[in-house]
């Protein structure tokens, strides 16, 4: 789906706050406020107009969340500036938030369903989810998350009700957690670098370099890029949040960064630390050229809240992922059985 602005519009700050601007104060303390609107985030929020220094990015691969678009914005308070890293997230001051609203096109006109925040505090990253209400005019904090009704159109069009789940605070820290702390997922050099988005920090004074090889990572759905690079990109969006040596699933053996080298961690010809119904019945991660076999494609098809990965964030089998990567298991050379 296409966000609600352009791709040439995507870093164009408001150029006018609401008096008094984004409330620091609101970021950095110790508080949860009740309402979005005391953020100061937005010059008028039912249109959600951003405020000064509120920059709108996008992610060359996202996550999926039900074919839900996104808005979103990384704030960074005056004299503030983010420092490069070519492989990790960005270095960014105590002060910054990270701003995603999701919502559903509902004829034609985006509505919001809830926007979550990261706010870097001298504590860390604390994650709080907004509810919007009826009218679109404000959002209301849900730490124990909730569930709303949605009904929406998918690419294929075809017609989708579901009960779409704001996560709980809890839920938030385990897709977000690295070595136990909440960490920030996107802000990436490889998500970034597109449409110039990078470029426009720096020149914006807001990013501290930008190397002329910065990495890019594949489009997930871009026919053009070769079928590996994308799969390998819709993978580590999804799954290596987690599927990392340092996340929630550390456990598992299964690690799905974009540039990872070992077959085995990958997922090819790996058997699942632990069996269960989870596995299918399945002897392998990846069997190559048999995704039909492979327990990837089974977890990825399945909405058993049991079986499904990713565990969090979808009620729905994204069905243009799942044939890319089964596309891209059916195209590897079949191997030898396993001794």
């Amino acid at each position: 789906m296409k966000a609600l602005l352009g791709a040439g519009a995507l870093l164009v700050a408001a150029l006018v706050a609401r008096p008094g601007g984004v409330d620091d104060t609101a970021i950095t303390g110790q508080g949860f406020p009740a309402h979005l609107s005391e953020f100061g985030l937005f010059t008028d929020l039912p249109t959600r107009t951003p405020a000064a220094r509120m920059i709108r990015y996008d992610l060359e691969t996202a996550l999926f969340s039900d074919y839900a678009e996104k808005e979103r914005y990384l704030y960074l308070p005056e004299g503030a500036q983010a420092k490069y890293d070519p492989d990790q997230v960005f270095e960014l001051p105590v002060g910054v938030a990270l701003v995603k609203t999701f919502g559903y096109r509902i004829d034609g006109i985006f509505k919001p369903i809830e926007t979550r925040l990261l706010l870097h505090r001298a504590s860390g990253w604390v994650a709080l989810p907004y509810v919007w209400n009826a009218a679109g005019t404000d959002a209301d904090l849900k730490r124990a998350g909730t569930r709303v009704p949605v009904t929406f159109n998918d690419p294929s069009g075809a017609s989708r009700s579901i009960s779409y789940a704001v996560p709980n605070q809890n839920q938030c820290k385990d897709c977000h957690a690295l070595n136990g702390r909440i960490t920030p997922i996107g802000i990436k050099a490889r998500y970034l670098n597109h449409n110039a988005q990078l470029d426009k920090l720096v020149a914006g004074g807001m990013l501290d370099r930008l190397p002329a090889d910065a990495p890019r990572i594949a489009r997930w759905d871009d026919a053009a890029a070769p079928l590996e690079a994308r799969a390998r990109a819709y993978l580590e969006i999804n799954c290596a949040h987690c599927h990392n040596p340092a996340g929630a699933a550390s456990n598992s053996g299964l690690f799905l960064d974009w540039r990872q080298g070992d077959r085995t961690a990958l997922g090819i010809r790996k058997r699942p630390v632990a069996a269960g119904r989870g596995s299918g019945d399945r002897d392998f991660a990846i069997q190559p050229g048999a995704p039909d076999a492979s327990i990837l494609i089974y977890r990825m098809e399945s909405t058993d809240p049991g079986i499904a990965m990713p565990e969090l964030g979808r009620a729905t089998v994204h069905k243009e992922g799942v044939a890319l990567v089964h596309d891209w298991i059916d195209a590897m050379p079949k191997a030898a059985p396993a001794r």
